[in-house]
């Protein structure tokens, strides 16, 4: 199943434009982080922390994808929003909080909403373009 799993990512992942791949960051990271805050109900410290540590880095990533030039202020708001649900995922970890997990996980629902409805117009397009609010621009 492993295998079919991986082979499947990474078929996904080949085929995807940036938009999609903005998206599977987006759907990744809510996966881990829902199953985190359930290892934290269960005590399971040592798989909380290498989800949340995934977390981390999927989050360093869509932040380090987003293009400041292009995107302007939307870009900038989403690098300090990303920036702030890392220091909550860090903070969740050090302390086996689920508090701060599910505040990330009820923001990065929000933002992964709003990136699903522009996915028609970016796709029809051809193209992520800044005047169509997209902070994750091709650099």
């Amino acid at each position: 199943m492993a295998a079919y799993q991986s082979v499947s990512v990474h078929g996904g992942v080949a085929n995807a434009d940036p938009h999609g791949l903005v998206m599977m960051l987006l759907d990744a990271c809510a996966e881990r982080l829902t199953i985190a805050a359930g290892c934290i109900e269960r005590r399971d410290t040592v798989r909380m922390a290498k989800l949340l540590h995934s977390c981390v880095t999927i989050l360093a990533e869509l932040r380090g994808s987003l293009n400041l030039a292009a995107g302007g202020p939307l870009a900038e708001n989403l690098s300090s929003l990303y920036d702030y649900m890392i220091r909550q995922v860090l903070l969740a970890n050090a302390g086996s909080n689920v508090s701060p997990v599910r505040e990330v996980l009820s923001l990065l629902n929000e933002i992964r909403s709003a990136w699903s409805a522009i996915g028609p117009q970016v796709r029809s397009q051809g193209s992520v373009h800044p005047s169509q609010a997209s902070a994750h621009a091709p650099a």
